[in-house]
């Protein structure tokens, strides 16, 4: 984001204020509750969307050095990502090759190689096959190479990186990131690093989590008694990034850069700013830190969600250790609030009260959002 876009920014959302309006779409618009519902359309969801676009797998400061690994589910396949010996990262089915036991069962760590539990066959964290006992006379000529791991595509952009979890895709990250990349190179966040992260699973559509975080129509009831008075009330803004949202949550605080020249308007100290990268990972820009939710689908009514607190590299801290942990908590409490809505609201549905939800002119965000996800299912 450029300096002019900021101060547009924060002059849209000031005026506004100032003259008693909101932001609105044209129409009100619906959304079938058999989206949230239907396990033949969550099925097409994984296999159409998850498998066939690139998800945020990690960020680049939990593979730090040659050697580190992290293993993970991504669209339901067990994923394993690796640093190499030149600092290069890889992504694999963590899989075996030979019986298809899971090859890394530790979520983290540091290694060179990896070997099989079952039958110790080993890999090293390139991808090529080292190792097998008594090859000769059980496996004579050997073709190694057909054997590496299965490879999947993988990037690494703007301290993130990014994996489709399909071996056979063909992928095209530049096209996919496109108009977040200026946003993200503005975000700087190459230079942050893991504070804190949870993980949690709730029993609700990961479509209703995404929702949850594209208006503020809710902030002074749900969130009354958390983040609710340090924002104003119903008025936020969106804008499409391709199939990304941009989305700025003014704070009270706003009305103060009355009195300040407009070189000194700085959004950060009177926003929230929130990246919605498609399909399920939400960016959520704060004063002097960044809150990253990585939302992952389990089924069509359980979802993990990841929350993970990216602070600078250089505030990472013994005498800061203690301020990111409170403002990781102070972020965990006020998404509990919206997980348990979400819950509610799954429950809800599955009642059969309701055959579509509404969404508001000011809710505009989610029905951009959905029809993101019904332009790639259809």
């Amino acid at each position: 984001m450029d300096r002019k876009a900021e101060i547009a920014l924060m002059e849209e959302l000031k005026g506004l204020k100032d003259n008693g309006l909101f932001f609105l779409d044209d129409e009100v618009r619906h959304s079938p509750v058999e989206r949230y519902c239907s396990t033949t359309r969550f099925t097409q969801e994984i296999g159409t969307i998850f498998r066939n676009t690139p998800t945020i797998a990690a960020h680049a400061s939990e593979l730090p050095e040659p050697g580190s690994f992290l293993a993970m589910q991504l669209a339901l396949l067990p994923v394993l990502l690796t640093r190499d010996r030149n600092g290069a990262v890889h992504a694999f089915l963590n899989v075996c090759r030979h019986r298809g036991a899971r090859l890394v069962s530790d979520l983290q760590g540091c290694k060179y190689t990896f070997s099989c539990p079952y039958h110790a066959w080993t890999w090293s964290n390139d991808g090529q096959l080292r190792g097998i006992p008594h090859e000769s006379p059980g496996f004579p000529d050997m073709d190694r190479d057909s054997y590496s791991l299965r490879r999947l595509p993988v990037v690494e952009r703007f301290g993130l990186i990014w994996v489709i979890a399909n071996a056979e895709a063909e992928p095209d990250f530049d096209a996919h990131i496109g108009k977040l990349a200026p946003e993200f190179a503005w975000l700087e966040m190459g230079q942050l690093s893991v504070a804190e992260t949870d993980t949690m699973e709730r029993a609700a559509n990961w479509k209703l989590l995404v929702e949850g975080g594209l208006e503020s129509y809710h902030f002074k009831v749900a969130h009354k008694d958390t983040i609710g008075p340090h924002f104003l009330d119903n008025l936020s803004s969106y804008k499409m990034l391709g199939p990304h949202i941009r989305s700025v949550l003014p704070r009270t605080t706003l009305e103060s850069i009355a009195e300040q020249p407009r070189e000194d308007w700085m959004i950060r100290e009177h926003a929230n700013v929130l990246y919605t990268v498609f399909p399920a990972d939400q960016f959520l820009l704060m004063q002097d830190h960044v809150a990253w939710l990585a939302i992952r689908p389990l089924a069509v009514d359980r979802t993990e969600i990841r929350i993970t607190t990216l602070v600078p590299r250089v505030e990472i801290t013994e005498e800061r250790r203690v301020h990111w942990s409170r403002n990781h908590r102070i972020t965990a409490a006020t998404l509990a609030e919206d997980f348990q809505i979400n819950e509610d609201v799954q429950a809800g549905m599955n009642s059969g009260a309701n055959r579509e939800l509404t969404f508001g002119r000011y809710e505009g965000a989610l029905d951009r959002f959905n029809a993101q996800v019904e332009a790639r299912l259809d």
